[in-house]
């Protein structure tokens, strides 16, 4: 649930799904429009006692359309769907690509031309001129004539917030502005329906909105939203409890509102998943029972077995379980299709070619069009069978630019473990599907070894228990407070871990809860710098030698060492690949590496990783947190424990928060038979 402000580039330190002024001890301000767990899910009706006149208007337009006594265009983007509809085609050309390392949006020229004016609109609103090149980047060529008519319009810059597009308003408009007025409303709606993207949502209750907007001074918010509502601004959507076919008519229905982008996407991902399953041909397949026999495990086969009948095959398990997935590739080609294995990360690359498949690809690389087999004329991927591991990574935009690229008949493999944090953007396309039941599931019954594995498969199922670890494999380190964790850490780092375990500095890992406060990332980075590679700083705050944590991409993080700089930028080695970072891209996309957030590290895995819990990161504590962090060493764990009880209390009760998003419904209201 790595945060990132989706059509931006965030820094590496955007890693939580929270917004900015909710994201750590360092938060101020008021808390987030949507915290992951305080909005209902999708796959949950939430029963209010007293609804607004809105919210019934919005129930009852929604009976309508389902009883035909009105037409879906005139009210709602999504019409009933009691019956499957037929699987659509591959739509016809290149799909969206991912685009890793994606510049400013427009030329050189127009961006030189274009900030003055920009510049001297913010100066008269009172508003940073610093804010002038993403501004323009945004808003686009007409920003200045835009940001006058509309000043809330500055709340699409990141780091924006209400109060401060407030104050820039009431300089430009003066008495013709006010809490209520219409533009206010409409930037305030789409900013806080962003936000809850960030914190993992695709749509917010229409009450949750109605809150927000009430606790921001909107005089009327039920008649503020009908308007935006009206004008497109957002679309509207209903969900009922799932009841199967005896659903009750009466039954209490929750409005959702979305943003145009993420409601696309997730239409396009369900359609997409519906289709591989819809157009697999039917096969002989005795070659494929041949292969599953030969297959390295008992849930190998099973999974060749699923894969050879089915167009869409989810996969569940931990880390050992990677070799399933890599064995239906290697049965694939055996067979002579084209296939390929695909990572979240470079890290998960690797592990999978020490698994034997050494033309593992990286999933951003593999639509970016810089990996793997390429596409053809269509612009669908060469490709007859895929298996995408680090599934639970997957966002809702990039699962559907990935089923977009994908040609009718392909056999998908979605892999991964379901016990991790979810992605960093909005959707839990994984959990969603393995919830909907619309394909196959198998779940694999490969234990990953050691004590670190039989710890973590304990947290998996909410349990912290005692593990033997004859060979130092876990090691818990108490500590009283903010400097005593510190100080530890860096003595586990420097001396412990290398003496006792074998492995050195550089292959050991630091996680902890979040950016800020005594014992965050930016904290122990400090200190680690200080005692592993001293220095200046004298490239931007960064020395050669130096481990970075780099994001191309919202939601990627790249572990990698300083080499040098110069005139063109901070040159980084990055597992091997040369990357080169321009100096006005350095401080949003570089930052120190030593110690990084568990959002972070999902889908790498390091020799040895020190876990730091100081005694203020209780309440981030989390299940599939802790789960995370803990299943990143392998070989090697040390915790160094500041929050007592709070971290068993987090494993037994505190799951990871959940999302509201809508792909399960669609799922199963498209899979569901006609009745």
């Amino acid at each position: 649930m790595t945060a990132s402000s989706r059509g931006t580039n965030p820094g590496p330190e955007e890693d939580t799904p929270n917004p900015p002024e909710a994201s750590g001890p360092e938060a101020s301000g008021p808390e987030p429009a949507a915290p992951a767990g305080e909005a209902a899910p999708a796959g949950e009706t939430v029963d209010r006692p007293k609804r607004s006149a809105v919210a019934e208007a919005l129930a009852a337009a929604v009976r309508a359309v389902e009883s035909g006594e009105r037409s879906a265009a005139s009210f709602f983007t999504e019409p009933a769907r009691p019956a499957p509809r037929p699987a659509p085609s591959r739509p016809a050309g290149p799909p969206p690509v991912a685009v890793p390392d994606a510049g400013p949006a427009l030329p050189e020229a127009v961006l030189a031309a274009g900030l003055p004016g920009v510049r001297q609109v913010l100066a008269a609103g009172g508003a940073p001129e610093q804010l002038a090149e993403q501004a323009l980047t945004l808003l686009g060529e007409q920003a200045a004539e835009v940001l006058r008519e509309d000043p809330w319009q500055l709340l699409a810059v990141p780091g924006v917030r209400p109060e401060q597009a407030d104050g820039f308003a009431r300089e430009l408009l003066g008495g013709q502005c006010g809490p209520g007025d219409e533009r206010r409303v409409r930037a305030l709606t789409g900013w806080l329906l962003e936000k809850a993207a960030t914190a993992g949502h695709t749509v917010l209750e229409s009450a949750r909105l109605h809150e927000e907007l009430a606790r921001r001074a909107v005089p009327d918010p039920d008649q503020a939203l009908h308007q935006v509502i009206a004008e497109g601004g957002v679309l509207v959507f209903q969900h009922t409890e799932d009841a199967g076919e005896a659903a009750d008519e009466e039954a209490p229905v929750t409005v959702l509102l979305g943003l145009d982008r993420y409601a696309m996407a997730e239409e396009s991902l369900a359609d997409g998943l519906l289709r591989l399953l819809n157009t697999l041909e039917p096969q002989e397949t005795s070659d494929w029972e041949e292969q599953a026999a030969a297959a390295p495990s008992p849930s190998a086969a099973e999974l060749v077995r699923a894969v050879a009948a089915n167009g869409l095959v989810a996969h569940s398990g931990g880390e050992s379980a990677r070799a399933e997935p890599a064995a239906v590739v290697a049965a694939a080609r055996a067979l002579g299709l084209r296939a390929c294995a695909a990572a979240h990360t470079e890290d998960g690359r690797r592990r999978l070619a020490e698994l034997g498949e050494e033309n593992a690809v990286t999933l951003a690389g593999l639509l970016a069009g810089q990996e793997g087999p390429g596409r053809d004329a269509e612009g669908a991927l060469r490709l007859d069978v895929l298996a995408v591991l680090d599934a639970p990574q997957l966002d809702v935009e990039t699962a559907a630019a990935l089923l977009e690229s994908l040609a009718d008949g392909t056999r998908l493999v979605l892999s991964g473990d379901p016990a991790v944090l979810g992605p960093a953007g909005p959707g839990r396309v994984f959990a969603d599907l393995l919830a909907s039941r619309a394909c196959p599931v198998v779940v694999s019954r490969t234990p990953d070894p050691g004590p670190v594995g039989e710890l973590v498969s304990g947290i998996g199922i909410g349990e912290l228990n005692q593990v033997e670890a004859p060979g130092k494999e876990v090691v818990i380190t108490p500590v009283r407070d903010a400097g005593e964790a510190v100080h530890r850490t860096v003595q586990l780092v420097a001396d412990s871990v290398p003496r006792a375990i074998g492995v050195p500095a550089d292959r050991t890992q630091v996680i902890t809860p979040g950016h800020g406060g005594a014992v965050g990332t930016r904290a122990l980075n400090a200190a680690l710098k200080q005692r592993l590679n001293p220095g200046p700083g004298r490239f931007g705050g960064f020395d050669p030698g130096d481990r970075i944590a780099y994001v191309p991409a919202p939601g990627r993080m790249v572990p990698g060492t300083v080499v040098s700089a110069d005139a063109e930028g901070l040159r980084l080695d990055c597992s091997g690949t040369p990357v080169l970072v321009p100096p006005a891209q350095v401080a949003a996309r570089v930052r120190h590496g030593w110690a990084v957030t568990a959002h972070q590290a999902a889908g790498t895995r390091w020799p040895a990783v020190v876990v730091v819990l100081p005694g203020d990161a209780a309440q981030a504590l989390t299940r599939s947190w802790v789960y995370t962090a803990f299943s990143r060493g392998e070989r090697h764990l040390s915790v160094v424990q500041g929050v007592g009880q709070a971290l068993p209390q987090a494993v037994a009760q505190v799951p990871e928060r959940d999302r509201t998003t809508r792909l399960r419904s669609l799922l199963q209201a498209q899979s569901r038979p006609a009745g």
